[in-house]
């Protein structure tokens, strides 16, 4: 019960946070759109998820997803940014596994309800507009490869001391105490926000000028 409670403690908070990741300023650059697919407002509504070529069973939800859509309308893909809160060590090691390095593909799939919803309460333009790359309005799930990963774990206190003792992350990999997200007000967090931003920063200096 106390994971449980727990697991809708982390959800109610996420739903707080912004349609880019704290941390970051949305892009207004065509094509470089960040959305939250998960959770959603509306708590009936479905939403993203994760998956690898040829299932369509086994699917990852993680507690919070964030796509960075980019790439031209022929060549679509997304960036990802995920949230994960872990209640047990056991729970880190299953959770880290559908994350780990490997030499299959993930996907995302972003389901036709979610595209047509407005991205949120202030913002009523649907969501397949603001990709910045879908031209037409969607009649199919649309399901796009997954360039980069980034996930942010959060652990309880005693777990996470243990972790940082004793574990090598990988570079795909951030770890914060379980309070660091579950406090009120926590995508205000400056320190989060730090490591955020450095989670989800370009391997280069400065971004290209738009061709």
């Amino acid at each position: 019960m106390a994971n449980k409670g727990l697991d809708s403690l982390v959800k109610d908070r996420l739903r707080t946070w912004p349609q880019s990741p704290p941390g970051l300023h949305p892009r207004n650059r065509p094509r470089h759109a960040w959305l939250r697919g998960r959770p959603v407002a509306d708590l009936s509504a479905c939403h993203p998820f994760l998956k690898v070529p040829g299932s369509d069973r086994l699917r990852t939800l993680p507690d919070g997803l964030w796509l960075k859509f980019a790439g031209t309308p022929s060549e679509p893909y997304a960036d990802i940014f995920a949230v994960e809160a872990c209640g047990s060590l056991q729970n880190l090691l299953d959770k880290r596994s559908r994350f780990a390095p490997s030499t299959h593909s993930l996907l995302a799939v972003c389901p036709v309800p979610w595209l047509l919803a407005p991205v949120d309460g202030k913002d009523q333009t649907p969501r397949w507009r603001a990709t910045g790359v879908l031209r037409h309005e969607p009649v199919l799930p649309v399901v796009l490869p997954v360039r980069d990963v980034r996930v942010l774990y959060a652990l309880k206190r005693d777990h996470y001391a243990g972790f940082a003792r004793h574990q090598v992350p990988h570079a795909h990999e951030f770890f914060v105490p379980m309070e660091s997200i579950t406090a009120e007000g926590s995508d205000s967090d400056p320190a989060l926000r730090s490591l955020i931003a450095r989670a989800t920063a370009q391997n280069f200096l400065g971004e290209p000028e738009a061709a």
